[in-house]
């Protein structure tokens, strides 16, 4: 009978992530330099620790590659085959950045685990200058990813790794001075597992949010069955039906529903409303409404709502 489609535009011009483009790059080129200084520190002391730590700065700057081409992929224009482009791949790299954390995490408890059976030899000072060259890179790559990790997972993912190795300089920090103070090397591996256990929880509410999202998750405080009682409690409204909503990637929303009506003449100004509740109570203008009369709607078969 007809059906109204409202977006603003039909793919964004720019995904959440894209606009922080500049602060991604800006921290993988940190974390490049500092990686490169971890490396150099550890060969010439010695020490393991700082080897460690600079592979899990290879994560890091695995992680922040794969967010800028997440971001390039994302910003590919739409094609016949791949009508919504590629901005999936941003929500694809948010759920590496998590499983790449989470394997991380347990190669820091079983390191710490070995180091408690049996101590290494830790070079307290060069560890400590090092780590507090660590500390200010990784400080300064949060504050740069701060702004843009409340408005995309696939930046909150990134977020969450350079915080993973704030707190390992800090844990290395505080590991050398006990140990240089105390002589007490078992140290070093328990802090090692307190970071490691630290890291988890957030790592584990990136992963649901990433899921959550690839598997068509309603977006996050929109009750479907609230939405349904508003459309139907509009004039004209027999019932609504076939109503889904769910995030394509991070600020990027949509939602469709079949609406069945007693005079489909009144199919224009019911469009106009729902969108309207759309955009003002949950900020989405991806709205496609189809209008049907009874008829229309006892020919479709619809997955239940």
């Amino acid at each position: 009978m007809g059906h109204g489609h409202a977006h603003g535009a039909s793919i964004p011009s720019g995904s959440a992530a894209a606009r922080n483009r500049a602060r991604l790059s800006w921290a993988l080129a940190l974390t490049l330099s500092y990686m490169l200084a971890e490396v150099i520190g550890g060969l010439l002391t010695g020490s393991l620790a700082l080897l460690a730590d600079a592979a899990h700065m290879v994560t890091d700057a695995g992680g922040l590659a794969l967010s800028l081409l997440a971001i390039h992929y994302a910003s590919k224009a739409p094609t016949s085959g791949k009508s919504f482009g590629y901005l999936r791949f941003e929500i694809l790299a948010a759920l590496a950045n998590a499983v790449v954390l989470l394997g991380v995490t347990a190669y820091i408890l079983y390191e710490a685990y070995r180091r408690f059976v049996e101590p290494n030899e830790i070079l307290g000072w060069p560890m400590m200058l090092v780590a507090f060259v660590g500390l200010g890179v990784n400080l300064a790559s949060m504050k740069l990813l701060a702004g843009g990790s409340s408005e995309s997972l696939n930046v909150k993912g990134a977020y969450f790794e350079v915080f993973s190795d704030m707190l390992g300089s800090i844990g290395v920090i505080v590991a050398a001075l006990v140990v240089m103070g105390t002589g007490w090397r078992w140290v070093d591996p328990v802090v090692g597992a307190v970071i490691g256990l630290f890291i988890v929880p957030r790592t584990w509410r990136l992963l649901s949010e990433a899921l959550h999202i690839l598997l068509e998750g309603t977006p996050p405080g929109l009750d479907l069955a609230v939405l349904k009682t508003q459309i139907e409690t509009m004039p004209n409204v027999i019932r609504a039906y076939d109503l889904h909503a769910w995030t394509l990637t991070s600020g990027f929303n949509a939602m469709t529903c079949h609406v069945v009506v007693n005079d489909v003449t009144s199919g224009p100004n019911l469009v106009r409303s729902i969108r309207s509740i759309m955009k003002v109570r949950y900020n989405i203008d991806h709205v496609t409404v189809q209008i049907e009369d009874e008829q229309l709607a006892s020919e479709a078969s619809v997955l239940p709502v």
